[in-house]
């Protein structure tokens, strides 16, 4: 119901929005505007989304294939087994699941979005063999889909590449200022989720896992600042991602042969189901692609921007870093929307302003809670989304704050 009730608020406020410009401003072409982006934001949807993860699903489902075949998504259902008993309680212990949820959140930590999507989309898939109400999201897709759209990144690898473009002097000082938003937002998806599912995070075993994956980031940080120069930390950005991909295809090709897969025939069989996901989610991903269109294109954005600058200003609160947030209320929407206001800010301010930087951290601190909602629950045809656009939100509005705060400790 929650979706249903953001997507008809959309239309009814981005016509609104429309409606005050045209009376405010006398501006008549805001309409032809909203109703033109409806129509690119449809054929957006199906020509430059679904079309091309149908290839990327294939790509990938077929290397997830091999890597079941070879055991290699069992050893990691079993590895991170003791952890997502707790946090996964519905998942049985050693289900593929858990290696799903696990490859998927490596590829997204890791910067790889082709990578993460089609996995994430199998994990869901298995997450929903285990739902006994299959158009009510369980606590399992719910917990995935929040922890999804926190969106925790350690190599930012698009961002920094775009500073470089736009000429910023060192590309990757806000590297280390991403990844502490990005892990704030996480763990307040994860605490938020538990609490309300129940979950005792006193236990021994998800405070080792959390303490110790907190002293890994901690570690990484310390490293990276004070070992590394910064541009040694952006060639490390740019090289470890892709070679440990890389790796990791091989590795699972060569431990299939070892192991007498026909690696090939168990490629083309994971490979088969790719075309036929990315056609199931082209209806919501347009719904939603155009209910987001109509709410940027009506000026909403810049409404919400200036009514935030003002009320600041009342209370005596710095405004220098509203400048960014279209970047930060874009996010949740459309990656490639929230991009645009990045590099917008990024040209107008200048990519080492605090405004460029700030944006740039909001790029990278969350994940497009909408888009992801749509696409997953739309992929296995969960109605009923429950509480999980609220707490995704959550986990979004925990980076924004985080992102502010280090923004002023790094820049400000």
């Amino acid at each position: 119901m929650v979706l249903n009730h953001l997507w008809v608020a959309f239309f009814a406020v981005g016509f609104l929005a429309a409606l005050a410009q045209w009376i405010a401003t006398g501006n008549a072409d805001v309409f032809k505007t909203v109703v033109d982006g409806t129509f690119t934001s449809a054929k957006t949807a199906v020509m430059d989304l679904a079309l091309p993860l149908a290839g990327v699903m294939t790509l990938w489902l077929g290397f997830l294939s091999v890597a079941e075949k070879a055991g290699a998504v069992q050893w990691l259902a079993r590895l991170i087994g003791p952890f997502f008993a707790r946090i996964f309680p519905e998942i049985p212990q050693g289900h593929p699941a858990s290696g799903q949820i696990l490859m998927n959140f490596s590829a997204n930590m890791l910067g790889l979005d082709n990578a993460a999507t089609p996995i994430g989309l199998k994990a869901m898939e298995s997450l929903q063999s285990l739902n006994p109400r299959k158009d009510e999201a369980s606590n399992a897709q719910i917990m995935f889909l929040v922890l999804q759209t926190s969106g925790l990144t350690i190599i930012p690898i698009s961002i920094i590449a775009q500073r470089a473009i736009l000429g910023a002097a060192n590309p990757a000082d806000v590297f280390l200022p991403i990844l502490i938003a990005t892990y704030a937002a996480t763990v307040t998806a994860l605490v938020a989720v538990a609490l309300r599912q129940g979950i005792n995070l006193l236990d021994r075993v998800i405070l080792g896992w959390l303490g110790g994956l907190t002293l890994v980031i901690i570690g990484g940080v310390w490293v990276l600042a004070t070992q590394l120069s910064r541009a040694q930390i952006e060639v490390f950005s740019k090289v470890t991602a892709n070679v440990t991909l890389l790796t990791l295809i091989v590795t699972l090709l060569l431990i299939a042969a070892k192991r007498r897969v026909n690696v090939y025939e168990a490629f083309i069989e994971g490979a088969k189901g790719g075309i036929q996901t990315a056609m199931t989610v082209i209806p919501y991903l347009v719904a939603m692609l155009v209910a987001i269109s109509v709410l940027r294109n009506s000026g909403v954005m810049g409404m919400i921007v200036s009514g935030f600058d003002i009320a600041l200003r009342a209370v005596g609160w710095p405004t220098d870093f509203t400048a960014a947030l279209p970047t930060a209320l874009m996010k949740p929407l459309s990656g490639s929307g929230a991009r645009a206001m990045m590099i917008d800010a990024m040209q107008t301010h200048g990519a080492d302003s605090f405004v460029g930087r700030l944006s740039c951290i909001f790029q990278g601190a969350t994940d497009t809670t909408f888009y992801i909602i749509a696409l997953y629950f739309g992929s296995v045809g969960v109605k009923r989304t429950r509480y999980a656009v609220t707490y995704g939100l959550l986990a979004d509005f925990a980076g924004v704050i985080a992102a502010i705060f280090v923004a002023y400790l790094f820049f400000g």
